[in-house]
């Protein structure tokens, strides 16, 4: 078994342990609380649900192992062209957009009728080039004009055109970029400088919609969950968040029970934007909230250990942004559940139900391992 291990699952243990784990939670949760939507939909009939998120969960993970067997230098080269097809495809989806739930984050792929979240293609796409473009420039870092500017211009494009859809992915997605050119040696002052005109740009935008009229995209609904939020209310203000808290309180410490659930009857999205309440409900604060946060953390951790260890800048600028910016996303979704941040429609990576979200985790888990391996020659195990 170890021979097999160590033959085909390549890089770091620690973090294929995390994507197992995380896999088996969201299978258990997703069966538990998609009862609603197959007696809707399909007269009942959990089992269809339940095979179709195993079957794009498998091709997921056998996306993340093809993915990790790739040399991280190949990703180099095909950063910059994910990056130049990501924003026209940005760009088309504001304006043609499919509108699914109020939300027009997806395209449809023409002849096969399978939708797209573009934002999901290119949060990956400027991760990976903030990171190849941080490993190709790293003499000129203090060049501010010749190697700032010009990445500061591209991060703030890509965020500025996934703003009116999706604000929470936005400001997760600049977040990161900061810490990959953080981590790239951009001196502390040139990232403060760097910081306030994101801030200032990202901001001004921010309070333009929340004190306009202004319709465009999901602005209208930002502004109604933040007011809501920000109301003071116990609850959140919203009735998503009303139904999560109850999930969470009936859950305690111990939990109801593997598909014991009351509150997946009556939650909005029990399976994706809200799994993390009927984990809760199910599993208990401790060997459900508790032990999910424990492996998005380990994950952060031992990607930083790829930093801390590699001599790959390429590899170890990769493997810090993606895995943050997934751990990041990971606790939005947490916070909302709880009643810590507003609703945002976040999912939870690898745990929560959906298609291509599931496929550019899965990606990124993989270019993830695939830098994991410059710290781990062939044969060699892991040290905690």
């Amino acid at each position: 078994m170890r021979e097999f291990v160590g033959k085909y699952l390549k890089g770091d243990p620690y973090i294929w342990f995390v994507v197992f784990a995380l896999s088996i939670y969201g299978i258990l949760a997703v069966y538990s609380s998609i009862g609603a939507l197959a007696y809707t939909d399909r007269g009942g009939n959990t089992e269809y649900y339940l095979i179709k998120h195993v079957a794009l969960l498998v091709f997921g993970l056998f996306t993340m192992w093809l993915t990790h067997m790739v040399n991280i230098q190949y990703f180099s080269r095909i950063a910059q062209l994910m990056l130049i097809l990501a924003i026209p495809l940005l760009i088309y989806t504001l304006i043609f957009g499919v509108e699914i739930n109020d939300a027009r984050r997806w395209v449809m792929l023409p002849g096969i009728g399978l939708t797209v979240q573009t934002s999901d293609f290119a949060k990956l796409a400027l991760v990976a080039f903030v990171a190849r473009f941080m490993s190709k420039h790293q003499g000129e870092v203090h060049d501010f004009k010749k190697t700032l500017l010009p990445i500061l211009g591209v991060i703030l494009l890509v965020c500025l055109l996934i703003f009116p859809e999706d604000f929470s992915t936005s400001a997760v997605l600049f977040m990161t970029s900061m810490l990959v050119l953080f981590l790239g040696r951009i001196p502390l002052k040139q990232i403060g400088l760097l910081v306030l005109i994101g801030v200032m740009v990202l901001g001004s935008a921010f309070a333009y919609v929340m004190t306009s009229d202004v319709q465009f995209g999901r602005i209208a609904t930002m502004k109604s969950r933040i007011e809501a939020f920000s109301s003071g209310s116990d609850d959140g203000g919203t009735y998503q968040s009303r139904q999560a808290k109850i999930a969470v309180a009936r859950g305690g410490f111990t939990g109801r029970g593997i598909g014991r659930s009351r509150q997946k009857n009556v939650l909005p999205s029990p399976f994706a934007d809200f799994i993390y309440a009927i984990i809760i409900e199910e599993y208990g604060s401790i060997m459900g909230g508790l032990a999910l946060l424990v492996l998005y953390i380990l994950l952060l951790y031992r990607s930083f250990r790829i930093v801390l260890r590699s001599e790959n800048s390429l590899a170890a600028l990769m493997a810090i942004g993606l895995a943050f910016s997934l751990v990041v996303q990971a606790l939005i979704n947490m916070g909302v559940a709880v009643n810590l941040l507003p609703v945002t429609g976040l999912a939870l990576p690898i745990v929560s139900r959906g298609g291509t979200s599931i496929l550019f985790v899965s990606i990124a888990f993989g270019i993830i391992l695939s830098a994991s391996r410059t710290i781990y020659p062939e044969g060699e195990d892991a040290k905690v």
